[in-house]
């Protein structure tokens, strides 16, 4: 039988501004250990601290443009792209444009703060 999921769980964020992130699956909204769903909306010069995650995420882009730093160079993926990010990849998002991004966040397995495993600020 589906399951309907009413809304999303507003969920801290880590960074130099206020970013909204909605978690509509995962840990915290449907204790779904699996995967995450979340819908992020980052402001201009929103940068976050770098991490190299245990978990796969893909990140697709609605609007604006989302920098993802790695140790090999910089990607600039912007609305209507797409990056996948392997476990164990040291990555530093970013949203440099005025005007900030909108995307979606899907994590295997899903997104912890422990399982992000963040540099030191």
């Amino acid at each position: 039988m589906p399951t309907l999921i009413a809304g999303p769980s507003r969920v801290e964020a880590a960074g130099t501004k206020p970013k909204l992130i909605d978690e509509y699956v995962g840990n915290v909204n449907t204790r779904e250990a699996g995967v995450s769903i979340a819908h992020m909306r980052s402001p201009g010069g929103w940068v976050e601290p770098g991490q190299t995650p245990t978990f796969e995420e893909y990140t697709v882009v609605l609007r604006g443009l989302l920098r993802v730093e790695y140790h090999e160079g910089v990607l600039e993926v912007r609305a209507g792209q797409a990056v996948q990010v392997a476990a164990g990849e040291w990555v530093r998002y970013s949203t440099p444009e005025a005007e900030g991004a909108e995307y979606l966040a899907v994590c295997l397995p899903a997104f912890t703060l422990d399982s992000a495993r963040r540099d030191p600020e």
